[in-house]
């Protein structure tokens, strides 16, 4: 429920002259005025012209119900306009000329204006004198109920008639002589009417409703209420003899049931009291509580509550809470003196005290108790108004009972929908008055229980509603009471609605206590800090969970009063909470938090931890470890950064308790299952933190022990579940990362010769797992190892890797175990460091530098698929990223190992993946090249040998860098193929763009297609002869490149497809290929630039251009394409190329060149292949 739904008291409506006709939209997406007024204005003067053109007219409906759309949300900006549209339409519709289509489309449009400002508004402005009332009712003689088309036409003139029944005279006066002739009698006014609407209350479509609201126009009037007995003596028993477990039976209940709701709201009490009991005997018989339709138990409940009003006598209660003036504006003009005032309740004895309840009222009470915990929010909701209402006219002592029956539904043995209930309940007591200042002692601890209620059911949880309910009750408290009635309860409010809005699971609910607090300092002023936090964690900040638990946190935990009552919601609720996200967060939360009070931390908080680890359920034993492991870090900080002991906040207790996390973890065999998941990476964080504290382990066996579980985990990420495989994976690679560091060093730079000198050996050996997961994980182990325990093996680390790096096998095809070793290689030349004239096998070198670009510039070209898809993928992005940190690593430190080839392949190669098709690695691929292109230091460029370094800063200048979107082909293709115009890099462009015309996605393969066809850029990039010769050769050079099948290189074959019957060109599909196809396959038809005059063949062909390509079969003669060389053979049928090194040059045409048809085989290129 939203806290923003609740109209301030006496808020004015915009009058036309403070608005202007054409309103802007304001801030959020709302509208100052009604802006569309000229155009709906039009829309409406042509109902008589587009009534013949069915489109016309459709499109003049669905245009007005766009712009009725836009005012959903301020409906009242409709106000000033509605009786100039209401005029334009009835004019047509009292228009005896006027077609009965012509009509039927006015009151369309009438019922899109009334279904967005709600038909109470629109009522008054029908016309409503006597003589309206028989043309209205003539016009239902033309009316079919069962014209599921016209529905619209029979609900507004229900509506219409509603109105007509307010006139002040008796209908008896209209009705004239009703013997027309001898033997003949006229149904009278008052009879069609009721007649009319009994009708129109059993039927399924909207007209229903509006039926309803006529019957309590109708019934209700003083000259017709003789015949309301009659109508409540049908409708009960229409009532009673329907079902709700059938359609029929649905509708016509609640056709009733909404007919007798209105009769008993708008009727005077002394007409409904006499049938008010019978009503009610007969709506307990109906057994409606029973029914699974929501709107049946909602109109049922309504129902009730308008009986227990009927039953009471109506008045204001005396002896309610008035807090006085509800305006802010007001309260904050007011004197210092009156604001201090006590606003006590009357103690003036009331003078109808003493008058008897009804006993009906209990039963009353008792089914709106009853309806506050129905499992559907309205049917609650209507309850909770139902239960406000009645207890307004109850005494005092009654009432009191009532807030007691309410707060009996927050019991622990109470469901969900019981406390949603009781809040909706209480909001709607306290916001009355009713709710008196004695009670609050009991009603806020309930209150704050609400906001932190949850409760798991399966794999989720329900209470969102509940804490989002019991924001509204504090939000309804704050314009209900004076300050001093809730000074008492400031701390404990405030506290909770700070900790809803920062760590509250759901956005909704965070939001709804960030509003409920701002109402709260705005109205009772006595929050502390009120207006510091309301800044920082307002309605757009609190939106981020991640940064509501991180940042926004630390900066309330600022203020004392906050501070505690936080790390104790942590730690009660959250880090045994039954999301696993929600834990991770609240470990790190604790881990700012703490620092704001150490010493409670320290004396409190660690001894719950330590004891919360041995416990039985998983989700707090899980949370307790990662906690410990955070908080415990966060002290070691603190005190070296206050240059104080660590003993100081860890004593020698808190210590063991660490140290013997593992081991009683370990006894318990709680590393194993599904559950052991959780653990090992839980125990790995704790590790990897307990490492970076410097903890007194140096020696002993628990070191041991973490080594055992960090490789075993690692050896075992197969039997680990997918979805956490990679985060487990990053722990303890971290974990171990740390452990090496901190444990394995006898001093700094140098491995304990007693230590794990044969560390390295066993994680190689590992290598050669057969279980791929497991080679990922020592892969990356390797490359987190520090550098001293690299030294001298770090050729040997780096030869391990070739065999995982290569293209796989037909029966190995994983890309994990390529792409994990991958990632190492940057991290490893970064501990081992650069020096230019060092050993190979001590740091990075002129000895082995190649051989690392090398084998990083190979993974470039894998593009191994598999059923996920291109899997290939994977490695390319590792291999770029290595690329780039291992590049700008040696640019800052040695860049003379950079040599000019070896950065000139880097480059060509960062600008094929940057054109190829996958928008992700594509925006990647250009991420890195810019980085790499743009790297400046003090002395200039970072990396050096860059190809046509100018040109491309002139393409791509660094402004422009941060604002192209380039997973937009769009964006991405115009830029990338100005490339085409630099030779160094024009061959790997090729290279990208063939291989993404076998993309899927049409948009991006449209892209690729139209812009080698319009580009043109400075380089005079016009696809003229010469350079069409160029991307031709360049194609050809490309070919045998790519990689063979339907994927890539069939598709760039039918790339594009010759047009047919003058049609424009379009993609083809690729021809069936056939390895070592002796006869020509299936043809396709393919676009060449030709001379418009030259004979097909003429000369004959010296030799093929194509690398490796067998000369023609039938001997080759060339055609004539200018400079455009082929490989053609000559047959009976005319010319068929067997290969055509051009063929997707084709597409590149200029004005000066023709096309010309031709018809290939490709025979040739399967047998070349091959």
């Amino acid at each position: 429920m939203g806290l923003d739904q609740e109209p301030a008291a006496g808020a004015a409506e915009d009058s036309p002259e403070d608005s202007p006709e054409d309103g802007a939209p304001a801030r959020g997406g709302t509208f100052e005025a009604f802006g569309d007024s000229a155009e709906t204005r039009a829309l409406l003067g042509r109902l008589p012209e587009v009534l013949g053109d069915c489109a016309a007219r459709e499109s003049a409906l669905q245009r007005v119900r766009v712009i009725m759309d836009k005012y959903q949300q301020q409906p009242h900006l409709l106000d000033p306009h509605l009786e100039w549209m209401m005029n334009l339409l009835l004019d047509i519709v009292q228009d005896k000329t006027s077609p009965v289509d012509l009509v039927h489309l006015a009151f369309k449009f009438l019922y899109i204006i009334t279904k967005v400002r709600g038909y109470k508004t629109f009522l008054r402005l029908f016309p409503h004198e006597v003589a309206d009332v028989q043309p209205v009712l003539d016009m239902f003689t033309n009316q079919n109920p069962k014209d599921h088309e016209t529905w619209e036409t029979r609900y507004m003139l229900l509506l219409w008639l509603s109105m007509t029944c307010l006139i002040p005279f008796d209908f008896t006066r209209l009705d004239g002589n009703l013997h027309t002739q001898p033997g003949q009698t006229r149904m009278s006014i008052t009879d069609r009417i009721l007649q009319i609407a009994q009708s129109y209350l059993v039927v399924s479509d909207k007209a229903r409703d509006a039926a309803a609201v006529l019957v309590s126009k109708f019934i209700t009037r003083p000259d017709v209420k003789q015949k309301m007995a009659d109508f409540l003596d049908w409708s009960l028993c229409t009532l009673a003899r329907s079902s709700f477990q059938t359609i029929e039976g649905v509708i016509t209940m609640d056709g009733m049931l909404q007919a007798l709701a209105q009769i008993f709201k708008h009727g005077k009490r002394d007409d409904c009291l006499p049938y008010a009991a019978t009503v009610l005997k007969c709506l307990d018989g109906c057994r409606i509580p029973d029914s699974n339709q929501t709107l049946l138990r909602k109109l049922r409940v309504k129902l009730v509550q308008r009986l227990g009003l009927t039953f009471l006598k109506p008045r204001v209660a005396k002896w309610r809470y008035q807090r006085g003036c509800r305006s802010l504006a007001a309260n904050l003009q007011a004197s210092t003196q009156s604001q201090r005032e006590a606003r006590t309740p009357v103690e003036t004895p009331d003078s109808e005290e003493g008058y008897d309840v009804p006993e009906e009222v209990e039963s009353v009470i008792e089914q709106l108790l009853v309806g506050l915990k129905d499992k559907d929010t309205v049917v609650r909701w209507s309850a909770a108004k139902g239960i406000g209402r009645v207890a307004g006219r109850l005494p005092q002592e009654l009432a009191d009972d009532v807030v007691g029956s309410v707060l009996d539904c927050f019991s622990f043995q109470e469901t969900d929908n019981a406390w949603h209930g009781g809040c909706l309940a209480l909001a709607e007591l306290g916001r009355r008055g009713l709710l008196l200042p004695p009670r609050l002692p009991d009603v806020v601890p309930v209150i704050l229980k609400a906001l932190t209620y949850e409760e798991k059911r399966g794999a989720c949880s329900v209470g969102d509603n509940v804490r989002d309910a019991a924001c509204y009750v504090c939000w309804a408290f704050a314009r209900a009471y004076e300050p001093q009635e809730l000074k008492p309860f400031v701390a404990e409010i405030s506290s909770a609605l700070v900790i809803a809005t920062v760590f509250d699971r759901n956005v909704n609910c965070r939001r709804a206590a960030s509003a409920a607090f701002q109402e709260n300092v705005g109205r009772q002023g006595t929050f502390p800090h009120g207006i510091d936090i309301l800044t920082t964690a307002d309605y757009f900040a609190v939106g981020n969970r991640s940064n509501c638990f991180l940042v926004i946190s630390m900066f309330i935990a600022g203020f004392p009063e906050y501070t505690r009552p936080m790390i104790d919601h942590l730690l009660t609720m959250k880090i045994s909470h039954w999301d696993g996200v929600i834990r991770e967060l609240s470990a790190k939360a604790l881990h700012n938090l703490v620092q704001q009070a150490p010493e409670y931390s320290a004396a409190q908080v660690f001894p719950r931890l330590l004891s919360m680890t041995q416990s039985t359920d998983l989700h707090t034993r899980h949370g307790a470890v990662l906690t410990c492991a955070e908080v415990a870090h966060s002290l070691y900080r603190l005190a070296v950064r206050e240059d104080r002991p660590v003993a100081d906040y860890l004593d020698e207790t808190v210590v063991q308790g660490l140290k013997q996390i593992h081991q009683q973890l370990y006894d318990r065999q709680l590393y194993r299952g599904l559950g052991g998941e959780l653990m090992r990476q839980a125990v790995c964080v704790l590790i990897e933190n307990l490492s970076l504290s410097k903890m007194p382990f140096r020696g002993d066996a628990v070191v041991d022990g973490w080594q055992w579980l960090i490789s075993d985990t690692l050896r075992n990420l197969h039997h680990v579940s997918s979805h956490s495989r990679q985060q487990i994976k990053e722990a303890a690679v971290s974990a171990l990362a740390a452990l090496c560091s901190e444990y394995y060093a006898e001093e700094p730079g140098k491995a304990d010769s007693t230590g794990q000198e044969g560390l390295v050996e066993k994680y190689l050996a590992e290598l050669q797992s057969p279980e791929e997961m497991t080679r990922c994980g020592f892969a990356m182990a390797l490359g987190a190892l520090p550098g001293f325990l690299l030294r001298g093996r770090l050729q040997q680390v780096l030869k391990s890797r070739h065999p995982f790096l290569g293209f796989p096998s037909e029966d190995v095809n994983l890309g994990e175990s390529r792409r994990d070793p991958v990632k190492a290689i940057p991290r490893i030349c970064q501990t081992v460091g650069v020096r230019a004239e060092g050993t190979p096998d001590e740091v990075v070198c002129k000895g082995n530098v190649s051989q690392i670009y090398s084998t990083l510039l190979d993974c470039l070209r894998d593009y191994t698929t598999d059923s996920r898809g291109d899997v290939g993928a994977w490695v390319r992005e590792a291999a770029m990223t290595s690329l780039m940190d291992l590049t700008l690593l040696l640019g800052r430190d040695q860049p003379e190992l950079i040599e000019a080839p070896t950065c000139q392949r880097v480059m060509c190669c960062l600008a094929q993946q940057a054109s190829e098709k996958i928008d992700h690695f594509r925006a990647h691929a250009a991420h890195v090249f810019m980085t790499l292109l743009h790297a400046a230091g003090s002395a200039g460029p970072t990396v050096p040998h860059v190809p046509h370094r100018a040109e491309l800063e002139q393409l791509f200048p660094r402004s422009e860098a941060a604002s192209v979107n380039w997973t937009a082909p769009s964006q991405a293709f115009p830029r990338i193929t100005q490339l085409l115009g630099l030779p160094a890099y024009r061959y790997h462009v090729l290279l990208g763009l063939a291989v993404s015309v076998g993309g899927l996605t049409e948009s991006t393969v449209s892209m690729r297609l139209a812009r080698p066809l319009s580009h043109s850029s400075g380089f005079g990039w016009a696809f003229g002869l010469e350079l069409g010769q160029h991307v031709s050769v360049g194609l050809g050079r490309a070919l045998p490149g790519l990689p063979w099948g339907n994927r890539v290189t069939a598709q760039l074959l039918s790339w594009p497809q010759a047009p047919r019957a003058g049609s424009p060109g379009r993609l083809g599909e690729p021809p069936p290929l056939r390895r070592g196809a002796q006869e020509p396959g299936h043809c396709g038809e393919f676009l060449f630039p030709a001379r418009s005059s030259a004979p097909p063949c003429s000369v004959s062909c010296p030799r093929p251009v194509l690398p490796h390509l067998p000369p023609p079969a039938h001997g080759g003669r060339p055609c004539a394409l200018g400079s455009f060389p082929s490989v053609c053979g000559v047959s009976r049928g005319g010319c068929v190329s067997s290969f055509c090194c051009h063929v997707s040059a084709g597409v590149v045409l200029t004005h000066s060149l023709t096309l010309k048809r031709c018809r290939f085989s490709l025979a040739g290129v399967a047998q070349w292949s091959a």
